[in-house]
């Protein structure tokens, strides 16, 4: 018997799972894989030892004090810090845009009000009311034109195959934009990455008494004890896939983008001397190389002198039935979403969560705190008999 069904095993499942079962619920978790923590999963490469993150790199960082220290009830964190590095007409530059970035693209030494005042110039043709319109328009009034195409347009073109005017404002600004040699990827107060690996992490959020894990179970899988069919209408159901599968794609498909990892084991310590470099040009069809041993760096007496994993990543839109990463957001795409934000209105008792169930960017400190919030305001009221429904989908 159970009290409440968890579709997805991801970060937002796996808080929501928790929280649910500390306040007495008997929770149970699916999830159509072979492990838990959807793509946040890490292993050791079985040849070197090396720990690869299967689904390409990710790094925790937060600012939120309640975040930072749910998670830390569950792991400790290496004081890692993210830096990335990005090839583009042969020369290396750091990334994001910073003033190191600045005076190297245009040879010079620009103080940091001079460089302000070149990026003004430079970005200058943006309308002020239309700044917000887009991903060029925004992308341009933060970097200027020239730093724009050097570093945005092709590297986008590659990461979405869809025209940067289609794309959200939002996407660029996740990236910021300083004018001091800082280039750290991110702002955050916290960063850094699980002591013992994602697994471990992984694995601690779903040890407790009151949650069972079923994989290889898959939600739509009408054989299966805990498919849509058996379950809604009978079970409240908190679903974190896809939001355009679980209406069987009745007003389209969404768009998505997926990746591809191309993992090679390279016979020398030291690959590309960081853990992300990203490739700007067109003409070079990954968008980025993760060389995984640089992520743990006081693992380096234990990591082989000898050997070292990298991975090529190549983005693609992502076709029914594959692993879904990113959500496009076009103007198609918002139109389709407000349908299905309806019909999702209609579902007797399920709570549509996560990344692929709202159809939203988040990273991983935002995943938890959604489902921190939403198991506080809407899944614990439910549960303890206060209301009789439990809440639409998320919404912007």
């Amino acid at each position: 018997m159970t009290d409440l069904l968890i579709v997805g095993s991801g970060l937002f499942g796996l808080t929501m799972a928790r929280e649910a079962a500390e306040a007495g619920a008997k929770v149970t978790i699916i999830d159509r894989r072979d492990h838990l923590g959807g793509n946040a999963w890490s292993e050791p490469d079985p040849e070197t030892g090396i720990e690869v993150h299967k689904y390409g790199a990710h790094l925790f960082h937060t600012s939120n004090e309640r975040v930072w220290e749910y998670v830390n009830r569950f792991t400790s964190f290496t004081p890692y810090v993210h830096h990335v590095y990005t090839t583009v007409n042969g020369v290396v530059y750091p990334m994001p845009v910073n003033l190191g970035t600045i005076n190297q693209f245009f040879q010079a030494a620009y103080s940091p009000d001079e460089a302000r005042a070149l990026i003004a110039s430079q970005a200058a043709d943006i309308d002020p009311t239309h700044v917000d319109d887009n991903f060029r328009t925004k992308g341009i009034s933060l970097v200027g034109k020239p730093l724009f195409e050097a570093f945005f347009e092709g590297y986008t073109s590659k990461q979405w195959q869809t025209d940067p005017e289609e794309l959200p404002a939002s996407i660029v600004t996740r990236l910021p934009v300083r004018y001091t040699y800082d280039n750290r990827y991110f702002n955050d107060t916290y960063e850094g990455l699980p002591t013992d690996g994602y697994a471990a992490w992984l694995t601690r959020m779903s040890d407790h008494p009151n949650i069972t894990v079923h994989l290889d179970t898959d939600f739509f899988d009408p054989e299966s004890e805990f498919s849509k069919s058996r379950t809604v209408g009978n079970l409240p159901v908190v679903y974190t896939g896809p939001i355009d599968e679980y209406f069987d794609y009745r007003e389209g498909d969404l768009g998505w983008r997926t990746i591809d990892l191309e993992l090679e084991v390279k016979p020398t310590g030291d690959s590309q001397g960081c853990p992300v470099m990203n490739y700007g040009d067109r003409n070079v069809p990954y968008t980025r190389i993760h060389e995984f041993r640089h992520f743990h760096p006081e693992r380096a007496e234990t990591y082989p002198k000898d050997k070292t994993v990298i991975a090529r990543e190549y983005s693609r839109f992502a076709k029914r039935g594959e692993e879904p990463y990113y959500p496009i957001n076009a103007a198609a795409d918002r139109k389709r979403l407000k349908t299905y934000h309806e019909l999702a209105a209609t579902e007797p008792n399920v709570l549509f969560g996560g990344r692929l169930g709202t159809y939203k960017y988040l990273d991983m400190h935002m995943a938890i705190a959604s489902a921190l919030s939403r198991f506080n305001n809407v899944v614990a009221p439910f549960l303890s008999g206060e209301t009789k429904t439990m809440a639409l989908p998320e919404r912007d």
